[in-house]
């Protein structure tokens, strides 16, 4: 009979790094939620989430990125610190800083929102809109390779489960930015869904690598 040995609970600055991690989606989707529902002019199916940074309460969408990049980057840090593997932490730290720089950088108003703004795209894109799409291009890139990195760590540990919703997050949030890249119906709310069901899942590791280490 071999004795069974349980890994250690990650130290408490760990847990408190992993912690911010684990609040970055909630939050993210809440503040995003409130806007899509209360912001007058706004639509998820014609407007993309980046566009309530404008408009004379576009601060708070802004803060969301600016705040939201914060904490996805200390929860990297978490997760550097809570798993072997040095590719999980790189890409979403990366994502964390394409988040912030999304933040700084606003896209430009069009298609009727805000309130006032001609239909259709701007004719014209200013250098911070490009800079903001580049920056979301990076993240984005970031979070979906880094859901596939879990994916194989789950996979290689015979977590079938987790691996499945970590590739399944991971080709969501591909898909639905590709829809939109290609100017899909709603692929402003594919876009949405996508991001935003990967950063929840890996907003749901990094709150489970708080007591459990990832193998």
């Amino acid at each position: 009979m071999t004795a069974t040995t349980t890994a250690p609970a990650p130290a408490a600055s760990t847990r408190t790094l992993l912690t911010a991690g684990a609040v970055a989606a909630p939050l993210w989707t809440a503040v995003n939620l409130a806007q899509v529902l209360t912001r007058e002019g706004f639509d998820i199916i014609r407007h993309p989430l980046s566009q309530l940074s404008t408009g004379s309460l576009g601060w708070l969408q802004v803060a969301d990125f600016l705040v939201v990049g914060a904490l996805v980057i200390a929860g990297s840090y978490g997760l550097r610190r809570a798993t072997a593997g040095r590719w999980l932490p790189r890409l979403l730290l990366v994502n964390g800083i394409g988040m912030i720089s999304a933040g700084i950088f606003r896209m430009d108003a069009g298609d009727g929102f805000p309130v006032g703004t001609p239909a259709g795209p701007p004719t014209t894109m200013s250098w911070h809109a490009v800079l903001h799409m580049a920056s979301g291009s990076i993240a984005f890139i970031a979070l979906a390779a880094a859901c596939f990195v879990l994916g194989r760590r789950f996979s290689r540990a015979g977590a079938r489960g987790s691996a499945v919703a970590s590739f399944v997050a991971g080709a969501a949030v591909i898909a639905g930015n590709g829809w939109a890249m290609s100017g899909g119906h709603g692929g402003s709310l594919t876009l949405a869904v996508g991001v935003t069901g990967a950063m929840l899942w890996v907003s749901a590791v990094a709150y489970r690598l708080r007591r459990h280490p990832l193998v």
